[in-house]
């Protein structure tokens, strides 16, 4: 016969009784193990949520809370929900059919950052406008991009500009801090933005940090391409010394066999750099193939200069073809061989999962001919697989750096990036704590980006929170089936709206536009 207990069962009757209760929340989260985000040891422990706030973290029954809704969470990890400072979600938040962000929900992703590597649109404020008034699934912010603001100055123009046009510049970035961004982000590796030297990007930069903006940057060159991994890395820490501003490298790793190992190197130059006093953060994703195009990973920038109607005289040019093919193949030689580039997303079926040497064979050409048609056809998405387990791992261990997903079309990342981490580097591997894992996917993130309130569980921050089966969350998407949704992830709140309720999408657009 079971033992009776009256006090718990009084402590039933008055959580259950809003009579007699201490405190009334809307949802209360009940039985789950708790992770903050602090990177403090989990606890067991009740959430409760009212409105769009966390207002409850303890024992819900001897604090007498009383719930319109239980979600029962035992078996759970209860944390805050992730936040991703990479991604590529600026055409799915704009999309009727896709503006839930769902690929990121089922990841535990509540809140996405977007117009990266320098891109986007300059018209910060109509972007976001259509995002508040149609509704989106995540939380979201974005940065001008200095790529796009150098493009709509100057085009694919390699050259300096003018002081009048320099201005122009200024302008267009400082109209888009004002308009909502939070910062300035760079793409650097690819053109336009490539072919503004170190002085013109600190320049803008200057602007963004006037208005409390952050730098995130895709590095000049994360391999050997020009100014090889160190050097883009002592770029990025001068732009936040001479610009006074906080920088970040925007997924940090060592590209290819020519740089592999510097890992060491470049984390000594970091931590240099902090404890000088300069806001260096980095982030990750924890892939060994990067996500990119045949021609961004092939072609030399000088190539592009102009448009692609000067690549193409280019290309009809014996001498200057000849030069191109020849760097074409050293760039080739960097990311592994054409066996390293798998196509991920293309206009042209025949192509698609296939790797550019069995593409070649099929067409009778070389590897680089076989490229060049397929850029000059319109490009293709490529996964580049140019890391290795080390370097990740070493990054990965180092309290600066986050969790990103550079979630793009056609790579498996956009679906499962922080399922994996879980997956994969804390429950297998062992490479992370659990702890660990959740602050460098939420806590750390909203502290470099400069959002308050959010990232953490405690009482008065918003009611970002997501409940995950420890045995379950796991990636499914791979690179032959890139869309396939995570699983594990029971329950989704956005600002104190279930997203995700058990599991299932509710069709809630809860997100909110957010500012630094």
């Amino acid at each position: 016969m079971p033992k009776f207990s009256l006090g718990a069962a009084i402590a039933a009757i008055l959580v259950a009784c809003p009579l007699y209760a201490q405190q009334q929340v809307d949802i209360l989260i009940r039985g789950g193990t708790i992770v903050d985000g602090s990177g403090g040891p989990a606890r067991a422990g009740d959430v409760g949520i009212r409105g769009d706030r966390i207002t409850f973290i303890g024992n819900a029954a001897t604090s007498r809370v009383a719930a319109t809704k239980t979600i029962n969470a035992k078996g759970l990890i209860v944390a805050p929900g992730f936040i991703d400072p990479h991604t590529h979600t600026g055409g799915d938040l704009s999309n009727a059919q896709r503006k839930s962000n769902l690929p990121y929900l089922m990841q535990g992703v509540t809140t996405v950052i977007t117009n990266n590597d320098g891109g986007g649109p300059v018209n910060i404020g109509a972007q976001l406008a259509e995002w508040t008034n149609n509704g989106i699934g995540t939380n979201a912010a974005v940065y001008i991009g200095q790529g796009s603001v150098r493009g709509a100055v100057l085009g694919m123009s390699d050259g300096a500009p003018t002081a009048a046009q320099l201005d122009s510049m200024r302008a267009i970035v400082a109209r888009g801090m004002d308009q909502g961004a939070i910062g300035m982000s760079t793409g650097l590796y690819y053109a336009p933005g490539s072919y503004a030297p170190t002085e013109e990007v600190i320049a803008l930069a200057k602007v963004a940090a006037g208005k409390n903006g952050i730098y995130d940057s895709h590095i000049r060159d994360e391999s050997s391409y020009t100014v090889g991994l160190i050097g883009a890395i002592n770029e990025v820490i001068r732009i936040g010394r001479e610009a006074h501003m906080p920088v970040h490298v925007s997924h940090i790793k060592a590209l290819g066999t020519d740089v592999w190992g510097q890992s060491d190197t470049v984390i000594a130059l970091i931590k240099t750099a902090r404890a000088q006093g300069i806001d260096v953060t980095a982030s990750q994703y924890p892939y060994t193939a990067s996500g990119t195009s045949v021609g961004a990973s092939l072609l030399p920038r000088w190539a592009e200069a102009g448009g692609r109607d000067s690549l193409r005289a280019r290309v009809a040019d014996p001498a200057t073809r000849a030069r191109l093919v020849s760097e074409m193949a050293n760039n080739m030689r960097r990311r592994g061989g054409a066996a390293s580039l798998l196509i991920t997303n293309t206009r042209d079926s025949s192509i698609l999962g296939k790797r550019l040497d069995a593409i070649a064979k099929q067409r009778g050409v070389s590897p680089i001919e076989a490229g060049l048609q397929i850029i000059l056809a319109g490009d293709a998405s490529v996964a580049s697989f140019n890391m290795n387990d080390k370097d990740i791992e070493k990054f990965m261990k180092q309290d600066f750096v986050f969790t990103d997903s550079d979630g793009s079309d056609g790579h498996p990342r956009k679906y499962g990036t922080f399922p994996k981490l879980l997956r994969e580097y804390v429950y297998t591997k062992h490479v992370l704590t659990l702890p660990q894992a959740v602050r460098r996917s939420s806590a750390s993130t909203a502290k470099f980006l400069g959002f308050k309130d959010r990232g953490s569980l405690a009482v008065g921050s918003y009611a970002d929170v997501i409940a995950f089966d420890p045995a379950t969350v796991a990636d499914r998407s791979t690179y032959e089936q890139p869309t396939l949704l995570a699983t594990g992830m029971k329950y989704v709140l956005v600002n104190g709206v279930v997203a995700i309720d058990g599991g299932t999408y509710t069709g809630a657009t809860a997100g909110k536009v957010l500012h630094r």
